[in-house]
């Protein structure tokens, strides 16, 4: 078999032309975007407050003080704002349980001494949630030396509104 080479060349040129090809490619990119939300959530709870007898007739014989709860779960690092209205029976911002037409002044605080009134969406409780319940104490305190009317077997009663804000 005798070798044409004028056939040979070509065929080697396209061998080498069609590897150079490959090796010279051409490459493009994009950006392929990745993204999520994740949506704070809270749930809320509450305990409220059962002062228990705070006297006879006429006025409270000592101060009483009493203690509920307000238990917030929010996704973790969720901001959230707790606030207390000043209940049905308030007058001039004084919060007030009612018996018939007879009411029982008290308060609700921030603090176990009892020195820092909670008072309504002005001054609210704040935290951030961490996927666990938290429990929010509020303190609550009937003075001592209150006028007040025999409830006749109807206790003195208020409700209180509980906002959660986050």
């Amino acid at each position: 078999m005798k070798l044409n080479i004028k056939h040979a060349v070509p065929v080697a040129l396209l061998s080498i032309l069609a590897f150079s090809q490959s090796a010279m490619a051409e490459t493009a990119t994009a950006n392929f975007p990745i993204s999520a939300t994740i949506s704070s959530t809270c749930s809320l709870g509450a305990s409220g407050i059962n002062f228990g007898e705070v006297g006879t007739a006429g006025a409270t014989t000592s101060q009483t003080d009493g203690l509920g709860t307000i238990t917030v779960t929010c996704t973790t690092g969720g901001a959230y704002s707790i606030a207390l209205d000043n209940g049905l029976h308030n007058v001039a911002a004084q919060r007030n349980a009612q018996s018939g037409s007879n009411i029982l002044a008290y308060d609700l605080y921030k603090d176990p001494a009892r020195g820092t009134v909670w008072t309504g969406a002005a001054a609210p409780v704040t935290g951030t949630g961490n996927a666990a319940a938290q429990v929010i104490n509020v303190y609550g305190r009937i003075a001592a030396g209150l006028p007040f009317a025999a409830s006749s077997g109807t206790p003195y009663t208020d409700t209180v509104l509980v906002t959660l804000t986050y």
